[in-house]
């Protein structure tokens, strides 16, 4: 027998809001979405149900949740999946990427240990689209060294415990907002008119991170952290009036340790002679080299090895607020606020060395791409390097806001109308007096020799010290600082006007407008000081700031069978606030330690899209109920893009590896563009039994370009020894195209039970890649290789010894043709700057600019398998995805490259037993090695950053006591696993990470 769409559909959604938490308003959940009742139902089914009229199921329990979910997926038009709380206040997963994770072909990025944004079908999060009630959300987040241009929202800044349902839509429909190739994800709150009665219900939770542990005590935080949550809906004047009202408060303390090559690597051929190559057959230090690469080889050198240590406090509150009035049955406005703030406020300790590419020794792993399994270099007396231990200090808050008003109302019996328009916002900013990230730089200025040992998935740095004492706090000074500020504001006005023209009890019509303007800001500014080799004297400082510390104390658990063998373990504590007081007083000036709010960087776009589609939809038998639906979708889209970008005058030569750019005045540039697509989409099904359904969809979606993108002007952001770098928007880039083909099979063999099978291809083009050119900006030049720099090495400097080379142009030259001598560093070397002079070298940078590129495609394969074990209480869910594609990063190829993140396969399994009064859940989520970077080689250049598979094992168990109170136990990350990420090859490690379980006792009473 057929199942009824608009019943089926109506009481999932109804038995959501039951919740108070799912609830979408259920007049214009009718007027949009659902089916017309096929004449083979008709006498089964009433016409036009309103959700009043339908008996209201409570969802409670894991077995429910699953069977609703089930429901779901089984009476949507196209391939839908979706998640629904357990009971009122409780979602399967403290947080909702989490959730979302456990559906096939969704992957998540974690933040702190925790879900933040969500890659669906291989395609990353910045062409997911995420709706809250079906409108388009706002996102904004924060880049530590500079302007955001991410569109992905983060999950993060949203508590589960207000939420009742996510879908998650995988094919397109007409009436769905644009920009969601991967998927549109539809976050669903409360309605108070669609469960007509008081609910009410309270809940606490104590939190424990195990990660907090493994952090020195003045950085930890108290250890256990309170979460409350209230939720209140009733409805007045006869269940016409009602109001909803939704709130949350969480606190958590945790960090995490890691080994970092933070800096990135250099790629060099085997028989490239360059700045940090090692020596080819015949020169100096040829015979250190253990397993030399070949010439035909690639092999990577690493720039520097950090470790550090993380800790944060997140603090996180919700809101929502929802009216409702029904005047008349067939009239329901809606008002609802929607408010959420995240704060982040951490701290950071640092060991590092930086390698300078003096005299090394080395061995290495075999091609084509080899790396260094140990590698070695060494400092004279004369001219030693640092051993760094910085400090940082992080604090931003993101904060989220979205006011709405939703009318629905049903004209007559065929016609029906759905007015939403919300203002929404998302504002991204620091939360410190220091910025949103600020470091400042800590050194001693004796290191003998440096060694990282990549021999293990987690790396050990050796360092060796001249002096004596060689360690000791008289040897701690302030190096180089930077005060970092960010801000990110992304604002939303969105209307919509839909309606339903029912033709006849098996076909219909929807149809709608909207006017969709988007405004986004992202601003930047850095005050920083770049004497790395010693701001002041070590005597400025008090040798009480310094506290010593041992390294392995933090680390222990991520050696391995290694155990930190070598390790350089001694180093300093130090606390931030009285380090940088030291360096003012030291100064006598606040100059370089305080940030600026006159942004340097400042992009401003703004987008207005006018859309307007109709869709089809109709049921018919031909042997087996079928239906289809079928429309169209016009988007027209214009791009208004400014950009204050800082004019560069000239360039210092300021440490043996460090250049500054000095800039003027900065200036706006403006630019702009504009696009307009139509989009077809179809969706069939055939029900070849009422256990079998067969679906095929096709549909075109479109995802628009980042930010950064879309900016105008150009932007000279580094540069180095051997050229700098810098970019340009284009706003008349073309949004990405993607045309989807869907085929899915699906057995609903039991109440709670199914297995699915899903094919999917995207043929994705205007992939936007990133195209290079060299540009010499006109007045700047270069001191190295100029008049001064060639005398140097006339006088017996090597030429790669950049220190001898600037004690001899800073002591000859002071105060003459550029040269300004400032001091001298502990050792005795000379600092100061060298800046570019007419007859200088003309400074060449490489400018990358985006570009619409080339085309190409994903293809893949979901399974999907839900069974219980009849009354029996126990059941389980496992699903697979496998993906591919042409959009693969080739590691040989040391150019710029158009490669698609995100992409790999992913896995879960979950089960769980459920009785009246316990239950429990274990879960596995498994994502396969993907590209998370195009950007990884040393200073952001081209090159690839891998994260490896990862797996993780968490635990809940709850206990009911009766019907108003319940116990939830959770424990996550049981296995406490390593996540790394490496470049080119498996051994070039880019960053290992440790954070830690994390458990949370909840007690939630409902009235």
């Amino acid at each position: 027998m057929r199942h009824t769409r608009p019943v089926c559909r109506l009481s999932l959604l109804a038995s959501a809001a039951g919740l108070l938490v799912a609830g979408m308003n259920a007049q214009a959940q009718q007027s949009t979405n659902a089916a017309p009742v096929p004449p083979s139902a008709a006498a089964s089914a009433p016409k036009s149900p309103d959700a009043q009229q339908l008996d209201t199921v409570v969802v409670t329990g894991i077995r429910q949740s699953l069977e609703t979910s089930l429901s779901l997926k089984r009476n949507a038009r196209g391939v839908v999946d979706g998640i629904v709380a357990e009971e009122i206040g409780k979602f399967p997963d403290a947080n909702l990427a989490e959730s979302m994770q456990r559906i096939a072909g969704v992957s998540i990025d974690r933040s702190n240990g925790e879900g933040s944004k969500v890659t669906v079908r291989g395609v990353g999060p910045d062409f997911n689209l995420v709706l809250l009630n079906g409108r388009q959300m706002p996102a904004s987040s924060l880049g530590a060294t500079f302007a955001s241009n991410s569109r992905s929202f983060d999950f993060a800044n949203l508590a589960s415990e207000g939420i009742a349902a996510l879908e998650v839509y995988k094919t397109s429909r007409a009436d769905a907002p644009t920009g969601g190739i991967g998927a549109t994800i539809n976050i669903k709150t409360a309605r108070p008119l669609d469960n007509p009665k008081l609910v009410a219900s309270i809940g606490a939770k104590l939190v424990s991170d195990e990660s907090n542990k493994r952090l020195p005590d003045s950085m930890k935080g108290t250890q256990i952290t309170p979460e409350v949550s209230g939720i209140y809906s009733n409805v007045f004047a006869d269940g016409t009036f009602g109001i909803a009202l939704v709130g949350s408060y969480q606190k958590r303390n945790g960090g995490y340790n890691q080994a970092a090559v933070d800096a990135g690597w250099r790629t060099f051929k085997g028989d490239e002679q360059n700045w940090g190559t090692i020596p080819l057959p015949g020169q100096a230090g040829a015979d250190k080299i253990t397993n030399r690469p070949k010439p035909t080889d690639l092999y990577v050198v690493p720039q520097e090895l950090r470790y550090s240590l993380n800790a944060f406090e997140r603090t996180r509150t919700n809101g929502q607020l929802v009216l409702q009035f029904r005047p008349i049955k067939d009239l329901t406005a809606t008002l609802d606020h929607t408010y959420s703030e995240n704060k982040i406020h951490s701290k950071r300790a640092e060991l590092s060395a930086w390698f300078n590419f003096g005299p090394s020794s080395s061995s290495w792993t075999n091609g084509p791409i080899a790396t260094p399994t140990n590698y070695t270099e060494t400092y004279p007396v004369t001219g030693p390097a640092d051993v760094a231990m910085a400090g940082s200090i992080y604090g931003t808050k993101n904060t989220n806001q979205s006011t709405g008003l939703n009318v629905a109302w049903k004209a007559s019996n065929t016609l029906s109308f759905d007015l939403d328009v919300h203002h929404s916002t998302a504002t991204s900013a620091a939360d410190s007096p220091y910025g949103s990230n600020s470091t400042l730089g800590v050194s001693m200025q004796n290191r003998a020799f440096a060694t990282a040992d990549f021999s293990q998935k987690f790396p050990i740095l050796s360092i060796g010290l001249h002096g004596d004492p060689a360690t000791a706090p008289s040897l701690m000074q302030v190096t180089g600082s930077s005060f970092r500020n960010s801000y990110m504001r992304n604002e939303i006005d969105q209307a919509q006007l839909k309606g339903k023209y029912v033709l006849s009890e098996s076909s219909g019509l929807d149809f709608g407008v909207g006017l969709t303007k988007v405004k986004n800001r992202t601003a930047y500014a850095n005050v920083q000081q770049d004497d790395w080799g010693g701001h002041n004297k070590p005597s400025d400082y008090d040798d009480g700031l310094w506290k010593p510390a041992k390294l392995q104390d933090y680390f222990a658990h991520s050696f391995g069978a290694a155990n930190g063998a070598g390790l350089f373990n001694n180093f300093y504590l130090w606390d931030f606030e009285a380090v940088r007081a030291a360096a003012i007083k030291a100064d006598k000036s606040d100059k370089w330690f305080v940030p600026s709010s006159d942004f340097t960087d400042d992009r401003r776009t703004q987008e207005k899209s006018t859309n307007a589609f109709v869709q089809y939809y109709k049921d018919w038998e031909w042997g087996v109920p079928m239906n289809v639906a079928m429309g169209v979708r016009y988007e027209r889209t214009t791009v208004d893009s400014q950009a204050l970008v800082p004019i560069v005058t000239g360039i210092n030569w300021v440490s043996a590896n460090e250049f500054a750019l000095v800039k003027g005045k900065s200036d706006f540039t403006s630019l702009s563009g504009s696009y307009n697509y139509y989009l077809p989409s179809i969706d069939y099904e055939a029900e070849l039994s009422d256990k079998l359904k067969l679906r095929a969809s096709y549909g075109e979606t479109i995802g628009r370009p980042g930010w950064g993108a879309i900016q105008g002007g150009v932007t000279l952001s580094d540069f180095r020894v051997n050229g700098g770098s810098g970019s340009q928007g284009n706003p008349a880039l073309k949004p990405l195209l993607s045309k989807n083909f869907d085929l899915s099979a699906e057995f609903y063999y039991a109440k709670a039970s199914y297995a699915s099978l899903g094919l999917f291809k995207k043929n994705i083009s205007n992939f936007i890649g990133s195209s290079s050119l060299q540009s010499k900006p006109a007045g700047l030049t270069t001191p190295i290789n100029g008049p001064l720099y060639t005398e140097a090495v006339a006088k017996n400097c090597a030429t790669k010894d950049a220190v001898c080379i600037r004690n001899y142009i800073l002591n000859t030259y002071n105060g003459t043709r550029g040269v300004v001598r400032t001091g001298f560093d502990g050792t005795g070397n000379p600092v100061g700057t060298i800046a570019g002079q007419a007859g200088d070298p003309e400074a060449v940078f490489t400018i990358s600019a985006p570009s619409n590129q080339r085309s190409d495609h994903i293809k893949g394969v979901e399974f999907n398998v839900q069974h219980a074990f009849g009354s029996s209480g126990f059941g389980v869910a496992a699903n697979y995805t496998l993906v591919k594609s042409g959009l693969k990063y080739d590691n040989s190829n040391l150019t710029e490259q158009n490669a698609l993140l995100g992409l790999g396969n992913s896995a879960n399994l979950v089960g769980f037993f459920e009785n009246a009064n316990f239950s429990v859940r274990a879960a596995y989520n498994w994502r396969d090695e993907f590209l998370s970077s195009t950007t990884a080689d040393v200073f952001g250049s081209a090159g690839p950053a891998y994260t490896d598979a990862y797996g993780q094992w968490d635990l809940s168990l709850g206990y009911k006591f009766n019907k108003n109170l319940s116990l939830n136990f959770e424990a996550l990350n049981l296995n406490d696993g390593l996540q790394r990420v490496h470049g080119r090859a498996k051994e070039e490690t880019l960053y290992s990470t440790q954070t830690g379980r994390r458990y949370s006792l909840n007690a939630r009473y409902t009235f």
